[in-house]
């Protein structure tokens, strides 16, 4: 399987990860939207994301993510896209509002270490 998200769980391929637990993988996406910019992972590969057996654990830890972003990037939201069609394996997208969001979207150290910084506001297991 020549999945490039396995790669990254395998640590084949470099990620700016934000959070991580024996089940699911969070990293910044290398084409951000806005500032912080995240995709959620399943570290099993599953096509889709209906497809994770513990989607509700999963959903969990987007959540948590989430209120990081919101919280790190001073945006009232945070937008979620599942859609499955850029890469075959199961992931979450969460980005801030665009127009909205403080910060630089290419900053990824400096966005990361936001996230991670406001994620243990909301229990990061990582």
């Amino acid at each position: 399987m020549d999945c490039i998200f396995c790669k990254i769980v395998k640590g084949e391929i470099p990620a700016e990860k934000i959070y991580e637990d024996e089940n699911f993988l969070a990293f910044l996406d290398i084409r951000p939207l806005s500032p912080g910019h995240t995709l959620v992972i399943s570290k099993k590969h599953y096509r889709w994301v209906w497809d994770i057996p513990n989607a509700g654990t999963y959903f969990e830890v987007a959540r948590k993510i989430a209120l990081a972003i919101k919280q790190s990037f001073g945006t009232e939201y945070v937008f979620l896209k599942i859609i499955g069609e850029e890469v075959l394996h199961a992931h979450i997208w969460l980005f801030s509002n665009p127009q909205k969001a403080i910060g630089d979207k290419n900053d990824f150290a400096g966005n990361a270490k936001k996230i991670k910084e406001n994620l243990n506001l909301y229990g990061n297991n990582s």
